[in-house]
């Protein structure tokens, strides 16, 4: 099938319908003709500042139709853009900047790049630009997110894909010149990932300024779109809104609910699938580096319940953490990947790949195949605790935490012990609605001793209702870890 660059693809969407819904966040709108225009000239913007083909173009900005605006204009210059979170801190934002040898950076403060080009929050290029079609260009990496993973320490991974793609939709089930929604937030991978297709193949995407669960549902019911991707934060504040809430809202025009990034609690993930059909819920589990990925449909799911599905693209292994010899069916091991491909599927920036022979890499992931191919996820390797001897991983604790109603997130951490080497910590995110002194700490331990073996019940408990987690269900385990010293 032939490829067609990114502005390509984007002028044939506005030739077929200028006037078609292109992108909404919140209460604005752009058609696809306006899209088409605004982007021409952005990008004639960004060229009279140094942005050349190749460039990185850092995108420090929150949720908006800026944001997909500053990628497009990347793209029609043969630039990389190269997506951040607005709430980094200047140093970590300065970090990934120097890595990237940013030409252009969008929505910091311009004192925290002295010798950068920076743009504000809410710039706009001069009218005088042009708003006619570019000469075609095609970015050699069409996009560059970031990871720190759970050390925090910045890196690049550069697609090892250039910005061009098939001229019919089909990807993650996003159709051509339909709907789709994103809110999430678009700094990371899968968000950018998906409205960037979804534009590319004429959809209307509909993306959150911040998430909000009633306002994701509502979006379903006001669009109608057939594709939207959650994480399980999301999802479990979502299934979580009042019945009353939730059965106001049409949730048909669903064909496909991806969720992805984090594990995915069971009750959880059996709600949406009472909800919406188990034929519509999809989960994906790879890595940003995209070296393999493995999909399970709901229905399979209940058949193989807690699995992430089956091998669909690239090669993975469930290896000996020390040895690196194969294990058996049932066995937890480290998780190793492959790509069966001709080409890299990425490239580092700032690290290296955790590579051992014939090209097999490891995420850092903890996991076991069953006899029929599916894998399950245990936690990332450096996430384990080890205590009293015990191997804890926190994702099962933190899936057991997610059951109770009156919790809405957590992070399991290990905290240093002089007895146990590292002693079970549990910082849980309560409901307002609750509040921190609405929670019984002993009950629940012993909600958590009917879900878990009692040696992982955490030695003790933390109650906030600040977000533990982000809006993409991330978490730094390290962080916090540090944040709080020896107990």
């Amino acid at each position: 099938m032939a490829l067609l660059s990114v502005p390509t693809l984007l002028t044939s969407a506005a030739d077929r319908d200028p006037h078609a819904p292109a992108v909404t966040c919140g209460e604005d709108s752009l058609t696809r003709q306006e899209l088409r225009e605004r982007t021409n000239r952005l990008a004639r913007a960004f060229g009279e500042l140094g942005v050349r083909a190749g460039s990185l173009v850092t995108i420090a900005l929150p949720n908006s139709i800026g944001f997909l605006e500053a990628a497009i204009a990347a793209w029609k210059l043969g630039a990389v853009p190269q997506p951040v979170s607005n709430r980094l801190p200047d140093r970590e934002r300065q970090a990934i900047v120097e890595l990237a040898d940013s030409a252009l950076v969008l929505g910091a403060n311009p004192d925290a790049h002295p010798t950068r080009t920076v743009l504000p929050i809410g710039w706009e290029p001069a009218d005088a630009f042009s708003t006619d079609d570019l000469p075609d260009a095609i970015s050699p990496t069409w996009k560059a997110p970031t990871s720190g993973g759970s050390t925090g320490r910045p890196k690049l991974i550069l697609s090892g894909a250039r910005a061009e793609f098939a001229e019919a939709g089909g990807s993650f089930g996003i159709p051509m010149d339909g709907c789709i929604s994103v809110p999430g937030p678009l700094y990371h991978n899968a968000p950018f990932q998906f409205s960037s297709l979804g534009l590319f193949y004429g959809n209307h995407v509909v993306i959150l300024p911040k998430f909000d669960a009633r306002a994701a549902v509502e979006t379903v019911h006001r669009h109608r779109p057939s594709v939207v991707l959650l994480v399980p934060t999301m999802m479990s504040r979502m299934v979580r809104l009042p019945t009353a809430d939730r059965e106001q809202f049409d949730m048909s025009s669903l064909t496909h609910v991806w969720h992805m990034a984090a594990p995915c609690p069971q009750w959880c993930k059996q709600a949406w699938i009472d909800w919406v059909g188990a034929e519509q819920v999809y989960e994906l589990y790879a890595g940003t580096e995209a070296q393999a990925v493995t999909i399970i449909r709901g229905d399979e799911w209940i058949a193989h319940r807690g699995s992430v599905g089956r091998v669909t693209m690239g090669e993975m292994r469930v290896l000996d953490p020390d040895t690196h010899q194969d294990l058996p069916v049932g066995e937890m091991g480290e998780v190793f990947m492959r790509s069966t491909g001709r080409t890299a599927t990425y490239t580092y920036v700032g690290a290296e790949a955790n590579r051992i022979a014939d090209g097999w890499e490891s995420l850092g992931d903890m996991g076991w195949f069953d006899a029929d191919g599916y894998l399950y996820l245990g936690d990332r390797k450096g996430d384990m605790i080890l205590s009293g001897g015990a191997n804890i991983y926190p994702a099962e604790i933190e899936s057991a935490l997610a059951e109770h109603p009156a919790v809405l997130s957590s992070a399991v951490i290990g905290l240093p012990d002089e007895d146990l080497g590292k002693s079970v910590h549990a910082i849980v995110q309560i409901d307002p609605g609750v509040g921190v002194h609405g929670v019984d700490e002993q009950e629940l331990r012993s909600f958590l001793a009917e879900r878990v073996v009692r040696y992982k019940v955490p030695r003790s408990f933390e109650f906030t209702l600040d977000v533990v987690r982000d809006d993409a269900g991330k978490v730094r385990r390290s962080a916090l870890a540090a944040a709080r010293g020896p107990v």
